[in-house]
């Protein structure tokens, strides 16, 4: 505080609306983010938060700040343009023809720059004068405290939370229990106002000349579970994106590596490892899945932070068999969060630390295999022979619940995900007619995960283990050739639309007949043989699969399919990466070169940040790909698909 005479006061934030009576997603399409994990900011074009449900100062699992604005006394801001510098940088910039002279040209500007880092928003205001006298005015901010959980406003339910709010010169402390923000605002009057902090700067401008202020906002949670890293990114954007041959890819990994570098989190226990937090705004926060993909389809470009995500998620690798968190032992986490996730109108209560996952264990292995082979130092293998030992257990124990031989999965907990694949809304596993498969459920992609860990597996048992290891490492390349057969005699199915493996079995063991994207994700594990590798590369090439802007997760043949459904038709940028993934691996290199030229363009229609998913229509009706109005972005395994298509359209 400051020592000029200080009020302390309760303020409430605005009363919910007539709107909250039917509470929607928040849409995310229009809005524009500035962000350094775990903090970021949504608003419109010109920077005011507020006029949108998902606009807001977040920190963390809290939205700290729901609205704020700036005005001129003496005239209207008309905004003309919003200029990106990067992730955490943006500066808009308007004119204040209230101001001007009489000529046509306007000649007084404002530019609003705004820049993020972990736990700070720092804006500065520049008044700019091209006329031949002085300029006087007053330049005002107002913010709305509201400190309302994450999942509230994606749920449309958001609750401010009553705040305490201590005014000094130039400053303002706001705290609501274990969050709150601090003020500075040096050369400012600082005020409460009726629902917020308001702060004016008397501004003069010299004749043809210029003036700035600034202020910041540093944002506290005592109850957050990770922190942005400190670090510089390992990569140098500048030279990775001269690599790319085709222009169109050099902006795309320019905007995508600058994403991933804000996207890097850490635990505050082990600041030297990181990993991607998955994406803005709801999931800034470590996922087992999700962090692993990212990881992955990123090894080419940083080896370090695929190793330090394998040991942050080894660290809390499932011990107990606890059906209320979905953890067993040695299963690989799914989600971390400060406090419990309701979605009370999806029936869903997540614990904070939650295991509700059938793949992130063998991804966990496949990593590192891949880690291992990319140079991985023996020393920091051998550490995580343990994790190793202790997630083929599961696969082999916990991860087949009706002892069918396949892994699946079934909620336990009642109000846990109803599916735990990477399609996890409650709709993703269809029939062909629409109707949705009951579980237990055995995902086809989860047998060819589990197929490739348990060879990788087994040769990493063999070079970095003893004698029971390599008597273990006999043993998984048994089960392996086993599952592969196995998964031949019942995946394998014939519908009106071909043949083709399908999609996943259900509590009776029958395939279900949807044509999906996810066959993509058993390219290049080996399950399946060669022919049939190129076969399903075809299939996901053909027109009921292929949007022209990636890879739908859905056949045009389903009853089910929709072009704007999550699972169900949408395209997702990650899925279609990792089936080019597949394909390079598979050696099927012009099928990967042709689909990364579906990214590309739709990379080119989102102005090269692709978002966590768009529509499926296909490309013939659409000059643009149309967006899928709530999908995140960045995302961290969207940003990564582009260090995919370098390396698929990069000669061997």
């Amino acid at each position: 505080m400051t020592t000029a005479a200080a009020s302390t006061e309760a303020l409430s934030a605005a009363a919910p609306s007539a709107d909250d009576a039917a509470p929607l997603q928040p849409l995310l399409s229009d809005a524009v983010i500035v962000l350094r994990a775990p903090t970021q900011v949504w608003s419109d074009r010109s920077g005011t938060v507020g006029t949108a449900p998902v606009h807001g100062i977040y920190h963390g699992d809290v939205r700290h700040v729901r609205a704020l604005t700036m005005s001129c006394d003496d005239s209207a801001i008309e905004w003309i343009s919003t200029a990106p510098d990067g992730p955490s940088r943006i500066v808009f910039g308007g004119v204040l023809r209230g101001l001007d002279d009489t000529t046509p040209d306007p000649k007084v500007r404002l530019l609003r720059e705004r820049i993020v880092t972990d736990g700070r928003v720092t804006e500065t205001w520049t008044l700019r004068s091209r006329v031949d006298f002085p300029v006087r005015t007053t330049l005002r901010l107002r913010f709305q405290p509201e400190f309302a959980l994450l999942h509230e406003v994606k749920s449309g339910h958001a609750r401010p939370r009553q705040v305490d709010v201590e005014i000094g010169a130039g400053s303002a402390r706001v705290s609501a229990g274990p969050q709150g923000l601090s003020l500075t605002a040096a050369t400012g009057e600082v005020a409460s106002g009726t629902d917020g902090v308001e702060v004016s700067w008397d501004v003069d401008v010299p004749a043809f000349g210029e003036s700035a202020v600034t202020w910041e906002l540093a944002l506290r949670d005592d109850s957050l579970v990770v922190g942005g890293a400190d670090a510089p990114a390992r990569w140098d954007v500048a030279a990775v994106a001269s690599g790319a041959a085709d222009p169109r890819l050099a902006r795309w990994l320019t905007t995508a590596l600058g994403d991933l570098d804000a996207l890097r989190l850490v635990l505050p226990d082990a600041p030297e490892d990181e990993f991607f937090a998955a994406g803005a705004p709801w999931f800034f926060t470590l996922f087992g899945r999700d962090s692993i993909w990212a990881a992955r389809l990123a090894l080419p470009l940083d080896r370090d932070i695929a190793a330090s995500t394998l040991r942050v998620l080894a660290r809390l690798q499932g011990t107990d068999d606890d059906p209320r968190t979905a953890q067993e032992p040695g299963k690989i986490l799914h989600e971390l969060r400060s406090s419990d996730l309701e979605i009370p109108s999806e029936g869903i209560s997540l614990p904070p630390r939650y295991y509700g996952s059938v793949d992130s264990t063998p991804l966990w292995v496949c990593l590192l295999a891949d880690a291992h082979r990319a140079g991985l130092p023996a020393d920091e293998v051998r550490a995580l022979m343990p994790a190793l030992r202790a997630a083929l257990g599961w696969i082999r124990d916990s991860g087949d619940s009706d002892g069918d031989g396949f892994l699946d999965y079934i909620d336990r907990l009642g109000t846990g995900l109803a599916n735990q694949g990477w399609k996890d809304s409650g709709d993703s596993i269809q029939w062909r007619d629409g109707s949705l498969a009951e579980g237990p459920i055995a995902l086809c992609e989860v047998q060819a995960y589990a197929y490739e860990a348990a060879l990788a597996g087994a040769a990493l048992l063999e070079e970095f283990g003893d004698e029971t290891d390599a008597a273990d490492a006999v043993f998984w390349r048994a089960w392996a050739s086993d599952l592969k057969a196995r998964f031949a005699d019942a995946y394998w199915i014939e519908t009106p639309e071909g043949r083709y493996p399908a999609v996943a079995l259900d509590r009776d063991k029958r395939p279900v007949d949807t044509l999906t994207s996810n066959i993509g994700h058993l390219l290049g594990t080996g399950i399946l043989d060669a022919d049939d590798e190129a076969h399903v590369a075809s299939l996901l090439r053909h027109e009921s699969m292929s949007s022209g802007y990636g890879i739908r997760t859905m056949s045009t043949g389903a009853a089910g399919y929709w072009p704007l459904s999550y699972h169900g038709g949408s395209v997702w940028v990650h899925d279609t990466a990792i089936a080019v993934h597949g394909m390079q691996r598979s050696g099927l290199v012009d099928d990967a070169r042709a689909v990364v030229g579906e990214l590309l363009d739709a990379a080119e229609g989102f102005a090269y940040r692709v978002p966590e998913l768009h529509s499926g229509d296909p490309r013939s009706a659409s000059s643009v790909p149309t967006p899928y109005p709530a999908a995140c972005r960045p995302q961290a395994w969207s940003a990564a698909a582009a260090v995919v298509c370098l390396t698929a359209l990069t000669p061997a």
